[in-house]
């Protein structure tokens, strides 16, 4: 198998895709990302970022530095929320690629300072992600003070209810 270090070519073959889902099967987190771009700085940072049902990922925004952010969906379906600045819920869209759906959308971009998450529909999600570089930790995205944050003993409860919302919503 040819690394991305060899060709300067990565294929999202379906080794790629069921090895990362493998690793977040096998993560705590019940997610795993693999990373095309070769480091942090590379600008813009492209991903696939796997999610089990069940994983939570708290509300956030990337404001400072103002960051664009888009995500295809290309295995299994998401249920992606956009948020005020008050926390309640503006909007929400399922997310999936399946030509015999098509009420399904199978991307979306944000602009900068919208506060969203995402969470896995079916048994796992596969979606490719692309936002601007570089990657700094301390400053990726901003998460939101109403909404709990993950690993806190409130997280499961606000994805249930959310999850919830999305299901009378539709």
């Amino acid at each position: 198998m040819t690394s991305k270090h060899d060709s300067g070519v990565q294929l999202m073959d379906r080794a790629l895709l069921d090895a990362v889902r493998a690793q977040a099967e096998a993560s705590p987190r019940r997610r795993m990302h693999h990373n095309f771009h070769l480091g942090p700085e590379e600008n813009p940072n492209r991903l696939l970022n796997v999610l089990i049902r069940g994983t939570y990922i708290a509300p956030h925004q990337h404001l400072s530095p103002p960051k664009h952010e888009a995500f295809l969906v290309l295995e299994g379906e998401v249920a992606f929320f956009i948020f005020d600045d008050e926390g309640q819920v503006a909007a929400t869209h399922r997310l999936g690629m399946d030509p015999r759906r098509p009420e399904l959308s199978p991307g979306i971009d944000l602009a900068p300072g919208v506060w969203h998450t995402l969470a896995a529909l079916t048994p796992h999600a596969t979606c490719y992600e692309v936002k601007p570089g570089p990657y700094v930790p301390a400053n990726d995205k901003s998460f939101a003070a109403w909404a709990p944050r993950e690993g806190d003993p409130g997280a499961a409860a606000y994805l249930a209810k959310l999850l919830d919302s999305f299901q009378t919503a539709e």
